[in-house]
């Protein structure tokens, strides 16, 4: 199989999209030859037949100029690749997509959000083949739809070597109002009135611009409440480096409203870190108490899980329902 692959960014520093890095590995142990697309290229060490092609937004690149280099590279690459793999962006398929018909290539679109609009709508028609993480990760009706689960590498994101002593409170994910970290940070404030020498440590950044009021607001909560020394601010953290973050905590917590399957829920679980969410992508996948209804809820939970010791096994299922090895096997099979 010779695919060509499109996605957001590829770089495998990047806190929020390193992971595609694994992907596209993981990817090129089956193909002739790949072809990746992205929108950014940061860094990244791939196997000889992967060609990478940015459409320049590290070089400061405009949107027309982004369009020009899209079309010029599906156009030019055409013979190097037979299938299309489009990752979360369904724009690309909206672009692209008749063109790949004439052209006689199989379309594939990756998708997992709950969010759905227009674009979404034209890509699923054109698309020949969906895949998802969850039945609640796709909101549109379609018989193109395969629920796949996600792709976790659990040959990295391993359990700690010896049991977790200190008492941290562990959240992953891009800075926004739909993740509500303040409500996570809430939360905290509450449990460490009640439970001693506990912290809060929080992996993640704005991606965009809209979310840096919200992120000011997180540090005047920080400050107005003087948590500085048991909240911890790490930014954004490379997908590579979050396996030994994850392996100090005794507890992670994923408030996301998004309602879409949270990857780092699943590193987490792993990692046999004790996970407590509200997201309802969990509810049929997580032991009940692990999954909470309200924040109220999440804090009793959530102070349960740091005083205890963790006798369940989150990682079989992971590795179960979600391995990446598993995922880019089973997606191979349904492409070809």
């Amino acid at each position: 199989m010779k695919l060509l692959i499109l996605t957001q960014k590829l770089d495998s520093h990047d806190g929020v999209l390193g992971f595609m890095h694994d992907w596209i590995k993981e990817f090129a142990k089956y193909c002739e030859k790949i072809t990746v697309v992205c929108l950014e290229k940061g860094i990244f060490d791939l196997p000889p037949n992967v060609k990478v092609l940015s459409l320049g937004k590290e070089t400061g690149q405009s949107k027309i100029k982004y369009l020009i280099n899209f079309y010029k590279y599906i156009w030019r690459e055409r013979k190097n690749y037979d299938t299309v793999f489009v990752h979360m962006n369904p724009e690309y398929v909206v672009l692209g997509g008749l063109l790949w018909k004439i052209l006689g290539k199989k379309i594939a679109l990756w998708y997992t959000h709950k969010n759905v609009d227009l674009k979404l709508r034209l890509a699923e028609k054109l698309a020949n083949i969906i895949f998802t993480a969850s039945a609640k990760s796709f909101r549109l009706k379609s018989k193109k739809i395969n629920v796949m689960g996600h792709g976790i590498d659990v040959e990295r994101f391993i359990p700690a070597p010896r049991p977790v002593k200190e008492k941290i409170i562990l959240s992953v994910d891009r800075v926004s109002p739909t993740k509500n970290q303040l409500e996570i940070i809430k939360l905290f404030a509450a449990i460490q009135k009640k439970v001693d020498e506990c912290r809060l440590y929080i992996v993640g950044a704005p991606a965009r611009s809209a979310d840096e009021n919200y992120f000011n607001e997180i540090k005047e909560y920080i400050k107005d409440h003087n948590l500085f020394g048991q909240v911890k601010l790490l930014g954004a953290v490379p997908n590579k480096d979050l396996p030994a973050i994850y392996q100090q905590a005794k507890v992670f917590i994923n408030f996301s409203a998004t309602g879409s399957l949270d990857k780092a829920v699943l590193e987490a679980m792993a990692c046999n870190l004790p996970v407590v969410t509200t997201n309802e992508a969990f509810r049929n996948i997580l032991p009940a108490e692990n999954y909470s209804l309200n924040f109220e809820n999440a804090r009793q939970k959530v102070a349960h899980f740091l005083q205890s010791d963790n006798l369940a096994n989150y990682r079989e299922i992971v590795v179960r329902g979600h391995s990446l090895k598993d995922l880019i096997a089973e997606i191979i099979k349904k492409l070809i």
